[in-house]
């Protein structure tokens, strides 16, 4: 059953609609709904696509699911196609290779997570499609800047153009979802996350993560650990091209301390100069990259004797460590240091919203981003090191 929301836009008589809603909404079921009832009781042709051919997966399932007890059904595995009674059509499509999709007339085409597709895909291939059938069309998505997407959604706002019809939807809109399990995400996620991928807010911003860089540096410098304060470090290796960085946290007083970052040195002297820090501040925990040459490092050092715990950076661990940071700064739970390569680098670290709803962190080509990880894995050992921090 639809909830208020999904019933407004099913209901509404409008031949193209667009919906720009907050993740979790319930954006799925409300396409699958449309697909269903065009193909099934209007017996006529319909395409679900999809920015790529595995997010379509789901959802190819959950239609067969659905249909496999009618009468006069036909699967095709192959093409992810069902025939109904010999008029009605689903189908599912990648629009990944819009080309591909040219030649079909169609009655309806739902497009799930829109903003994430080419912006030829509409005028020059299915929009002709829906030409002769009178067809219509769902846009579905949460926001990705002021692309095409936003064109067709403030379309869709305007009285001039009545076959269109626009639609805005937060999270917070599908009833099933606990308020209190929203107040959660807030704590946990950065602004623009939350403005974008809940409120389903369009914006012209850039993908720049960390927000409020310069308000959170302190001024001066600590030369020394103070006493009963506690110190967590992060390492982020390189050698000649890349950098290692050495980031000092002061757990205690939430600010970093220090920054150390060198290249063209060889390992062993490295990791000397990782102990030398190490003593200086009393560090009680040190969180350092395993990737690549960072494992032999961390257990040679662990041998030696230093609190050494291991980060392996791969797409998933990464984008929970970059947000916690970006989080820290952005809401004053961490203050910086006022070093020139640290707020560059924090300035120009990006964010690319990927078409199967993750992210993709990282420096913009040429620029590197070595004392933003080391920073990021030194706050991870502060907030998830168990070593008694208290950050209620």
């Amino acid at each position: 059953m639809l909830h208020r929301g999904q019933a407004l836009v099913r209901d509404d008589p409008a031949r193209f609609k667009v919906v720009a809603c907050g993740r979790r909404w319930g954006k799925t079921e409300l396409g699958k709904m449309a697909l269903l009832e065009t193909a099934i009781k209007g017996r006529k042709r319909a395409w679900w696509l999809t920015p790529t051919a595995l997010m379509a997966s789901q959802v190819w399932r959950d239609l067969k699911a659905t249909v496999r007890q009618l009468p006069g059904i036909a699967i095709s595995e192959s093409e992810r196609r069902i025939d109904i009674g010999g008029e009605g059509m689903i189908a599912v499509r990648s629009a990944h290779h819009p080309d591909n999709l040219r030649g079909e007339g169609l009655d309806l085409a739902v497009l799930d997570e829109a903003a994430y597709m080419t912006p030829d895909l509409w005028p020059e291939v299915l929009r002709p499609m829906l030409t002769t059938t009178r067809g219509g069309a769902l846009f579905l998505s949460t926001p990705f800047g002021r692309n095409w997407f936003w064109d067709k959604y403030r379309l869709g706002l305007d009285d001039e153009a009545p076959e269109w019809m626009s639609f805005h939807f937060t999270t917070a809109n599908n009833p099933m979802i606990a308020r209190d399990e929203l107040a959660s995400i807030r704590r946990q996620t950065t602004e623009h996350i939350w403005r974008t991928e809940y409120l389903a807010e369009f914006s012209d911003e850039s993908g720049q993560v960390f927000r409020g860089i310069r308000a959170a540096v302190i001024p001066g410098r600590v030369e020394a650990p103070e006493a009963g304060h506690d110190y967590v470090a992060g390492v982020d290796w390189g050698r000649h091209h890349d950098y290692t960085v050495i980031a000092v946290i002061d757990a205690t007083a939430r600010r970093l301390v220090a920054l150390d970052r060198f290249n063209n040195i060889g390992w062993r002297l490295q990791r000397g100069r990782l102990k030398t820090i190490a003593a200086h501040w009393r560090t009680q925990l040190i969180w350092a990259e395993a990737n690549s040459i960072g494992a032999p490092n961390i257990e040679a050092l662990q041998e030696d004797g230093l609190p050494m715990r291991s980060f392996l950076t791969t797409s998933r661990s990464k984008s929970p460590l970059i947000e916690a940071l970006a989080l820290a700064i952005e809401r004053g739970l961490l203050g910086l240091l006022d070093d020139p390569a640290l707020l560059g680098e924090l300035a120009s670290f990006s964010l690319e919203r990927l078409p199967g709803g993750g992210y993709r962190y990282g420096a913009p080509p040429g620029v590197h981003d070595d004392t933003v990880i080391a920073t990021a894995l030194a706050w991870h050992g502060v907030v998830n090191g168990g070593i008694g921090f208290d950050f209620a």
